[in-house]
């Protein structure tokens, strides 16, 4: 799959989806009608996010985010547009997709801002931390259980044995 982004809009394509259509093609149009308005940039993803054949699931799943995705745009571009011109400037005009407990939800990235850990590069809290007590005890660990584990990740300082032996 190959990856575009134009100023905060994604373009995702598959590189058998048109001949015509390719990302060079794609990129060097936005790139050609976006002079002074917005720049635009070409990805293609690594092996890393290529996961084989998609499943029906999968392919249901894509359908279902990239038409709420649309529906949300074609929302907002109705809602900024004023005079032939988009003003979409405020915070809920830049926002991600992703599940919040069984729903889909834009999130503006305002407001992620505050939920992330940026050094290290996770959640500040992460729902599964409230499950440790109950893995301990499947995993039969030797430790009290505490059940009043807070769900905050702790970070370890030390990076080598020796510097745990030493106590560095």
């Amino acid at each position: 799959s190959k990856f575009l982004t134009v100023s905060g809009l994604n373009c995702y394509r598959n590189e058998n989806c048109n001949e015509n259509y390719t990302t060079d093609f794609i990129y060097q149009l936005y790139s050609e009608e976006g002079k002074g308005v917005f720049d635009c940039r070409k990805n293609v993803l690594g092996h890393m996010q290529q996961g084989g054949a998609p499943s029906p699931f999968d392919r249901n799943f894509g359908t279902k985010i990239s038409a709420k995705a649309m529906q949300w745009i074609s929302k907002k571009l109705k809602e900024t547009y004023r005079k032939g011109k988009v003003f979409a400037n405020t915070d809920d005009s830049v926002c991600l997709l992703g599940m919040r407990r069984r729903n889909l939800v834009f999130q503006p990235v305002a407001e992620l801002k505050n939920e992330t850990d940026f050094v290290h590069r996770i959640p500040k809290e992460q729902w599964w931390l409230k499950l440790r007590p109950l893995m301990k005890i499947l995993a039969k660990y030797k430790t009290s259980y505490d059940v009043s584990d807070s769900g905050q990740l702790e970070h370890v300082a030390m990076h080598s044995p020796k510097e745990a032996e030493t106590g560095a």
